[in-house]
This record gives C-alpha cells, structure tokens and sequence, in this order.
C-alpha cells in the first residue's frame, strides 16, 4: 500500500519548538515498521520553522520573511539530520524534498518530482516532503502542509493519506472549548455543516487547523484516496490506521466510476 503520512508540527515538538524526542523516536520506530511490512512511505513532515524557533532561541514564531526563511534553513538540517539518524538505525534511507507551489503547478516540474518520488520509491527510500520555506514567498508559497499532503497524495496515487496532529478528529465543536463536542468518525460528503466545523488556526508554531485539513480532505475525496486525520501524541496510530481500523475521523474517498 502507497501511504502519506503527515506530520504536523504540534506532533513533532514542544510549544519551545524544541524536538518532542520521545515522540519523534517512536514515529520513526512505527514509520520503518510499516515499511518493512511493505507499505510505500511518504512523510509530508511540518516542524521546520518551529524547530528552526528552537534551534535559535526565538521566542515565538517569527512574522517577518526573511526570519522565517532562516528558521527555516536551521530547522530543516535539524529535522533531516533526525529522520536521517533514526531512521537509519532500522536501516533505512531517507531523502529530502522540498517544494514550492510552481512545482505543483507547472507540468514539467510536476513531472520531474514524480519521476524522482518514484524512483526513490523503487530504491526502497523513504521519501520526506516539506515545503521549501526557506524560498517559498506569497506568490509561491503552498501554505501548509495539510494541502501540500493532499496534493502530493493524490498526484503520486496514495491509496490513503493520514494526517497526524494534535487533534483526535474532526468534531461537532472545539472540544478545548465546549466539552459536548462530538467527534465524527466517518465522513462520505463535505456538507456545509461539516465545513462549518473547521473551526480557526492550530498551534502558535505551526500554519494549519482543521479547516486547512477540510481543504485536504476535499482534494484527497476527490481522487478517490481515504483521508484519515488522528492524534499523532502516540505514533503507534499509524498501525490502525493502515490497517483501517476504526480511528480518529475518516473521510472516504469519493470511488471513480
């Protein structure tokens, strides 16, 4: 099975933008467990400019570009140099990817990011994604990596896509706010009620919420790929959700006919 997994930056590391090294130890453990089952793994993984925080000791999240385009560049070494490391320890391969939105959009970019994702897949490499902060403007930017995660599903063919935050769901309200929130374990149609659940932004250090993930939800409905959005505080999830079980909120691919 061809799997995106989405890790956001909540998921990766503390409100300091220091790495959650317990957590990210266990994603990795699961990740390469997967693949050694012989699933295909892509990681669309946040935490970049969060780390980056971190990493200079910023004390929030930056609001100028070029700041957070230097956070950028120290976070990504520091997020690869984690992957890399291990990772490598199940042995196994990482590479890096990273994207601007004219890489989606124009066909031949487009083209030569499959054909490289495909043969790093052939290679038995697992493939981690991220926006490429560090350049990416207004003009160009993807925005976040719910859609970044949707996108690159649906144009490599995932067969499903798993988004790990720091939500269990999608619920009928904020359960931070109201606590007879209920959550929707299955989603067959983005009604205007379901929208309206989306509710405003995450976490301080990252750029997604939940309506950033209805937007994905959509995209990934759309090509016919399940969507699944779970807590990513315990990593091990990612068992059930491969295996597609009853978890979090799953949205249902839309079947081709």
């Amino acid at each position: 099975m061809r799997i995106v997994i989405k890790i956001g930056t909540s998921t990766l590391a503390y409100p300091t933008g220091r790495l959650n090294i317990r957590r990210v130890e266990e994603l990795c453990r699961v990740v390469c467990d997967l693949k050694n089952a012989g699933n295909e793994i892509i990681l669309i993984s946040s935490g970049a400019i969060g780390m980056g925080v971190g990493k200079l000791g910023l004390k929030s999240r930056p609001s100028d570009m070029p700041t957070k385009q230097a956070a950028a560049a120290v976070g990504q070494c520091e997020l690869m140099y984690t992957y890399d490391k291990l990772m490598g320890e199940y042995n196994h391969t990482v590479a890096q990817i990273l994207l601007t939105s004219e890489d989606i959009r124009d066909g031949k970019r487009c083209e030569n990011f499959r054909n490289t994702l495909f043969r790093l897949l052939e290679l038995g490499v697992i493939p981690v994604v991220n926006e490429n902060d560090t350049v990416a403007t207004d003009e160009i930017v993807i925005g976040d990596n719910d859609t970044l995660a949707a996108v690159v599903a649906a144009d490599i063919g995932a067969e499903l896509l798993g988004l790990l935050s720091d939500i269990a769901g999608l619920y009928t309200a904020d359960p931070r706010l109201n606590p007879d929130a209920r959550l929707l374990t299955e989603v067959t149609e983005l009604t205007k009620e379901i929208l309206a659940c989306g509710g405003e932004k995450g976490s301080a250090l990252g750029t997604g919420g939940m309506r950033t993930k209805l937007h994905a939800a959509e995209t990934a409905m759309n090509a016919g790929i399940d969507m699944i959005i779970a807590n990513g505080a315990r990593p091990s999830v990612l068992y059930n959700i491969a295996d597609g079980r009853a978890f979090g909120t799953r949205f249902v691919g839309r079947k081709k006919q």
